[in-house]
């Protein structure tokens, strides 16, 4: 039983059988209980007067009634209860009951039916013990009941248990498919998040990367300008703007090797990321706020005019690694857009701890006056990396040019100093 008999009849099919052998046996099933009716017709017309042929028509009729009892099993059985009396139909009655009791139909209707077979049984036991057999009453009565029950309670039972146990499979099919659904739909997340994470982390490795190096690519150009200028005049100033563009060479290529070994590192690992990394390489190794001062060094060293002010209750405290690097780098990209930008500006950095937050701005005037300007590549990434950064650890980014002229870079991050 594959479909209800309620279910079978909405389709509107002439056909209601879901597969081959479904069909094959239930003709099987209705030919059995043909030959038995006909067979069980000829005493039945002997008994009704009527020609044995009419009674072998009326069996084959009546059992073949069976190869409905999918599509209609409450017609199947009332027929079963109206040919009792004839004593014929047992297959009909036993099978009908079975698939009235395993289909959909409401339980109610297969309680009254069932009650109906029941009684009906009964009753024609109970007339034709009385009439065939002498006996008390009480073995007549105890007989009808004991075959009436034992000719419609097992098939009932029977088609109880195997719809319920249908029932459940076909739950548990459903839950299958639901969670074979919903674990498609995981999966898809997943990939998603891990697409999202893969260009998350290449964005972090660039600005990274960008942050890291063209800070001291800058200075290196500006130095090696300075040499070209210098070379013939100043001897002496050539070979210290020299051996400043050798020291800054050496850290960049030294900041990159560490960089790429930390990638080479965790690539092994990191096959499919699903969450993004904060940075990349260990935080606590990175540049802290305590570096400042050499990094403001090194811009004086290239010939800009820099001037470092920190306030505060919070001088030399020391904050979460990321947003110390964080701060470190939004004033390094300001000062390698000062190099960049505003070649002989005078540069104003202020670096200020508050109550929970700390605050950085770089400031630059307008360019100096007959300046040349360096020639650095822009390739319009600084800002932008600079205010993802700073929004990433839920600061506030603000840049702009200034009334006088210049150009200033303010940010705010939170975080409260770390005890020692």
């Amino acid at each position: 039983m594959t479909s209800t008999g309620e279910e079978q009849g909405r389709a509107g099919s002439p056909w209601w059988w879901g597969r081959r052998r479904d069909a094959v046996w239930d003709v099987g099933i209705a030919a059995v209980s043909a030959v038995e009716c006909a067979w069980e017709g000829v005493p039945f017309a002997r008994e009704a007067g009527i020609p044995p042929v009419l009674g072998v028509l009326f069996g084959l009729v009546v059992g073949s009634v069976l190869v409905l009892r999918r599509r209609w099993p409450i017609a199947v059985v009332l027929v079963g209860i109206a040919v009792t009396p004839a004593l014929m139909g047992f297959v009909l009655g036993v099978v009908g009951l079975y698939t009235l009791a395993a289909c959909e139909v409401p339980r109610r209707i297969t309680a009254t039916l069932t009650s109906m077979s029941l009684a009906a049984t009964f009753v024609v036991m109970y007339v034709r013990t009385r009439a065939d057999v002498e006996a008390s009453t009480t073995l007549v009565i105890t007989l009808s009941v004991f075959m009436a029950v034992a000719l419609t309670v097992p098939p009932v039972l029977l088609g109880l248990y195997i719809g319920a146990r249908r029932r459940l499979m076909e739950s548990l099919q459903e839950r299958a498919d639901s969670l074979e659904r919903e674990l498609s739909l995981l999966a898809d997340r997943a990939e998603e998040r891990a697409e999202w994470a893969r260009t998350e982390e290449r964005t972090r490795i660039a600005r990274e990367m960008h942050d890291v190096v063209a800070h001291r690519v800058s200075l290196m150009v500006v130095h090696a300008a300075a040499v070209q200028a210098v070379a013939v005049k100043d001897p002496v100033k050539a070979a210290k703007n020299a051996a400043l563009v050798g020291d800054m060479g050496r850290q960049a290529l030294t900041e990159l090797r560490e960089m790429l070994g930390v990638l080479r590192a965790e690539s092994p690992k990191a096959v499919v990321p699903v969450a993004p990394v904060a940075v990349v390489g260990s935080l606590e190794d990175g540049p802290s706020l305590d570096a400042l001062e050499a990094l403001v060094g090194q811009s004086r060293a290239a010939g800009m005019v820099v001037e470092l002010d920190v306030r505060g209750a919070g001088v030399g405290a020391a904050y979460a690694a990321e947003v110390e690097q964080t701060a470190y780098r939004v004033v390094q990209e300001a000062l390698t857009n000062c190099h960049k930008h505003a070649p002989g500006a005078r540069v104003v950095v202020r670096l200020a701890h508050r109550e929970g937050e700390v605050a950085m701005q770089v400031e630059n005037g307008p360019c100096g006056v007959d300046v040349v300007q360096p020639g650095l590549p822009s390739g319009g990434n600084g800002l932008v990396g600079m205010r993802e950064r700073v929004l990433g650890l839920g600061g506030v980014f603000v840049s702009g040019p200034t009334d006088g002229g210049g150009f200033k870079v303010s940010a705010v991050l939170p975080g409260a100093p770390r005890q020692a």
